[in-house]
């Protein structure tokens, strides 16, 4: 556990049915004239980018959109989202979406002000001047980069996701409105509900985890026993959309803090390498990842599983830490996760390539243990 810490978070979050209205006011406040709005076509399509300029034209900001977003987004969808907001002369970049559109964002505010190539700002901390102003707007329950310092973007030359993280990256104003995240399908409820579930775990078991964020990710992780199931069985349920909200945006509170572990550094490969969903390659990994760190964090794991309901024995961590991997699993089978990486098409010959790639991921992160190239190699065939 870290000695001396520090906490961030962005300087406003606002929560709860009818957010979006309150966040119109706190963006009149700051007195800018044109907003880029980075998001992706089917929040286009289906009218939520709509809401968003309706909201700014009455406060008396024009916008232009950029919605090529892909899922994983990608070192070109940064570039043209950052020509967009120069050939639009706009001052400031509003996220629109999920955990693609806000790292997608983050990248374009980064350039914005610092320039180069965001090849260049991979690692921590590696900007000189704050980002370009950016507010983002969330409308899932899961990646919490609505409130974070983390940045993934995917280098399609390398297929490998480079992990940016970097204080600038904040947005200044984070919105969780659940009325917007009404309209998810099972499927994205589910990945991005038990991404919101591995930030906890992995913040939790951390090495630079801290009575402040013990305590978030604990009551992330009831939150996401309470409701996530209830989300996914009914995405117009009004209480499980918000409880999943504050779920995720705790969750989001502890890993931007203590840091994240080789969940992951691995998923991200997965994603980089397959263009995989990021939340559903957490929920398969995420067993055998902590089935790995038992080792070292047996105690640790078995609080999680009494925080997942089982009745666990607390003097006895290493039958508590299988309890808590298989609450996990069972978890990850009742909404629809696949059952192992060969559902999503991944392949045994590459698993060298991709944990050299997560190794080289991991330079920031707290996994309570080390693993070495073979070991991840083992975690990855485990998971098939």
């Amino acid at each position: 556990m870290a000695g001396k810490a520090k906490f961030m978070m962005p300087g406003m979050s606002l929560m709860g049915s009818g957010s979006l209205q309150d966040a119109g006011e706190e963006i009149r406040k700051l007195q800018y004239h044109k907003a880029l709005i980075v998001t992706d076509q089917p929040l286009v399509d289906i009218g939520i980018a709509g809401t968003v300029t309706d909201m700014l034209q009455q406060i008396g900001i024009a916008s232009a959109i950029y919605s090529s977003t892909r899922p994983n987004p990608t070192v070109r969808n940064v570039n043209e989202g950052l020509q967009a907001y120069t050939d639009n002369s706009c001052d400031c970049i509003i996220s629109l979406g999920g955990g693609s559109p806000h790292d997608c964002a983050k990248g374009i505010a980064l350039l914005a002000t610092n320039g180069g190539s965001i090849e260049d700002y991979e690692g921590v901390d590696r900007s000189a001047q704050p980002a370009a102003p950016l507010i983002a707007i969330n409308t899932t329950a899961g990646t919490a980069s609505e409130m974070t310092k983390f940045c993934i973007i995917t280098d399609e030359v390398r297929h490998v996701k480079m992990a940016i993280v970097d204080k600038h990256t904040t947005p200044l104003i984070a919105v969780n409105d659940p009325q917007l995240m009404m309209a998810m399908p099972k499927s994205l409820t589910a990945a991005t509900g038990m991404d919101a579930l591995t930030h906890s775990i992995e913040a939790y078991v951390s090495t630079d985890a801290t009575p402040i964020t013990d305590a978030c990710a604990l009551k992330a992780i009831e939150l996401v026993r309470d409701y996530l199931v209830r989300a996914v069985d009914n995405g117009q349920d009004a209480e499980a959309r918000e409880q999943m909200a504050y779920a995720e945006f705790l969750a989001g509170m502890a890993f931007n803090n203590a840091g994240l572990g080789y969940v992951h550094a691995m998923a991200h490969q997965l994603g980089g390498f397959y263009d995989l969903p990021h939340g559903v390659c957490n929920a398969i990994l995420l067993p055998h990842v902590e089935r790995y760190n038992m080792q070292a964090a047996a105690e640790r794991l078995t609080t999680i599983a009494h925080t997942l309901g089982e009745q666990v024995d607390l003097s006895r961590p290493e039958e508590g830490a299988e309890l808590a991997i298989q609450a996990i699993e069972k978890l990850a089978r009742r909404v629809g996760i696949p059952a192992g990486l060969q559902e999503l098409g991944v392949k045994a010959e590459d698993f060298d390539t991709l944990a050299a790639n997560a190794m080289k991921d991991a330079c920031g992160v707290t996994n309570p243990i080390q693993p070495s190239k073979e070991d991840v190699i083992h975690m990855f065939a485990s998971a098939m």
